[in-house]
C-alpha cells in the first residue's frame, strides 16, 4: 500500500471515528432502524462507502430519511479526509469500505460490490 493510500485510509478511519459520533447524536432511532434494515435485507452497505437501498418497496419514509442523513454525515467526513490526504471523496468512501466498513458486515447482510451487484455475504 503506497503512502498517500495509508494516509487516505488512515484519514478516513479518523474520520469515521467522528462520523460515527455524529451519527450516534443523529438518534439512536435511526441507527435502530438503519440496523434493523440491514438484518432484514432492505439496506446494505456499498462499495461506495455509502448505505444502500435494496429493497425501495421495503423502506418507509422513516429509514429512507435515516439512510439520507448517514449518508449526508459520511459525505462530509469523506470530503474532509479527501481535502486532507488530497484526493477525491469517491476514493475517501470506497477505502472506508474496504478497510472499515466491509469487514464489518455480518453474515447474512448484503452489501453492493464494485460491479453493482448486492452480494450477500
Amino acid at each position: 500500500m503506497t503512502f498517500r493510500k495509508l494516509f487516505v485510509v488512515a484519514a478516513a478511519v479518523t474520520a469515521l471515528g467522528v462520523a460515527a459520533g455524529a451519527a450516534f447524536a443523529q438518534t439512536a432511532q435511526q441507527k435502530t432502524l438503519i440496523d434493523s434494515a440491514k438484518a432484514a435485507g432492505v439496506v446494505g452497505e456499498q462499495a461506495d462507502g455509502y448505505l444502500g437501498v435494496r429493497q425501495p418497496a421495503s423502506a418507509d419514509a422513516a429509514l429512507q430519511a435515516a439512510v439520507r442523513a448517514t449518508n449526508d454525515g459520511r459525505r462530509a467526513v469523506y470530503a474532509r479526509s479527501a481535502a486532507e490526504a488530497g484526493t477525491t471523496a469517491d476514493v475517501a468512501g470506497a477505502r472506508m469500505f474496504e478497510s472499515q466498513l466491509l469487514p464489518r458486515i455480518s453474515s447474512g447482510q448484503w452489501y453492493r460490490n464494485t460491479q453493482g451487484q448486492w452480494v450477500q455475504r
